[in-house]
């Protein structure tokens, strides 16, 4: 039996991909070669290229002509310092939500001023800031849109003329939203996108170009525009997995897996807010859909409540190490049936000790 897969990433994906992907692996559409093994300059990887391309435009609903989206390495991890590296001029301002906001700002600083603009520090990060002034004069605004460690998620938008940079990691094709408030978006492949080792950039073609410095070639994002992501050899087998869910997220359309994510959000919150044993993490007007963080009261049960888990087959609900108590990552493959288990366990918890 497969387990109720509840990681943070590398998360879980639909059926659909494991089954294109392994298909892919033996032989790729009658060519006589596994995926893996296909030339990057191919036709066919060209158009595995260029299909996933137009799926994210379409997907994100964006205008084809103002943005291009890259297919990368290195993670979000090497998008803070390739952002700074390509649009920070004078200065930036950064909105510092957690430990990935955290990472961002420490890479920025190697290349200028970096102004912090709000921080939720102080709150052990169980919030998002929201009163805050951003200067007229930065280069660009950079947010984190969801804090996969503690829980929280932005539900709109800063009001800003300066462009906004997003790290959406691990939230991106989870929601209906406008990203066309953003500028540049990044994220790591391995939540809602698809396997590790390919980084999703996506990003509007008029503010690039403005910095002084040399830019290295393979950090340079107008160098890969121009190139097709095709600059170095690609993780081709990562872009196409990437491209399967895509499909998925299409078949399913983005409207019914935002009503999806809600629904199995609100279930779980509302058993931790009504189960007595339960305390949640983040304050509840920032709660995020994607991940929900949570403790156990008393935490002398938690023996107890590790075995209910292990029991019912669930996976990956401790929680990060810098916070502890448990976390439910609830990325779009995940069933609603999934959900159901954990409060299951949590209900048999409170009835064997109420």
């Amino acid at each position: 039996m497969k387990k109720h897969n509840f990681s943070a990433g590398p998360s879980i994906l639909p059926k659909e991909v494991f089954d294109g992907s392994s298909n892919a692996l033996l032989e790729y559409q009658e060519t006589g070669l596994s995926i893996i093994e296909m030339s990057h300059r191919s036709k066919e990887v060209g158009l595995i290229i260029e299909e996933a391309k137009s799926l994210v435009i379409e997907l994100l609903k964006l205008n084809e002509n103002e943005y291009d989206v890259l297919f990368l390495q290195g993670g979000a991890s090497l998008q803070f310092s390739m952002v700074a590296y390509n649009l920070l001029h004078t200065k930036a301002g950064y909105l510092n939500t957690g430990s990935w906001s955290e990472k961002a700002i420490k890479e920025a600083k190697l290349f200028g001023e970096v102004i912090e603009l709000s921080s939720s520090k102080s709150n052990e990060y169980r919030n998002i800031p929201k009163d805050f002034n951003i200067p007229d004069d930065i280069d660009y605004l950079h947010m984190t849109s969801n804090n996969t460690i503690y829980g929280t998620q932005y539900h709109s938008v800063p009001k800003t003329d300066a462009p906004i940079v997003v790290d959406s990691s691990s939230d991106i094709f989870s929601r209906v939203f406008d990203y066309s408030f953003y500028d540049l978006i990044y994220a790591g492949a391995q939540k809602n996108i698809g396997p590790a080792g390919v980084t999703l950039v996506v990003v509007k073609k008029d503010i690039l170009g403005k910095v002084s410095r040399e830019i290295p070639s393979m950090l340079n994002y107008n160098v890969h525009i121009d190139k097709k992501s095709l600059f170095n050899t690609p993780p081709v087998f990562a872009i196409y997995a990437t491209l399967l869910n895509l499909r998925w997220i299409k078949k399913q359309t983005i409207e019914f897996i935002d009503q999806t994510n809600h629904k199995k959000a609100k279930m779980l919150y509302d058993e931790i807010d009504n189960n007595s044993l339960f305390n949640g993490f983040a304050d509840v007007q920032d709660r995020s859909i994607m991940n929900v963080t949570f403790d156990l009261v008393d935490n002398s049960l938690s023996s107890t409540f590790d075995t209910l888990i292990e029991k019912s087959k669930i996976s990956g609900v401790k929680g990060h190490r810098s916070i502890g108590g448990y976390r439910a990552s609830m990325y779009n493959a995940l069933p609603i049936e999934s959900v159901q288990t954990l409060i299951n366990c949590m209900i048999q918890l409170k009835d064997k000790f109420k």
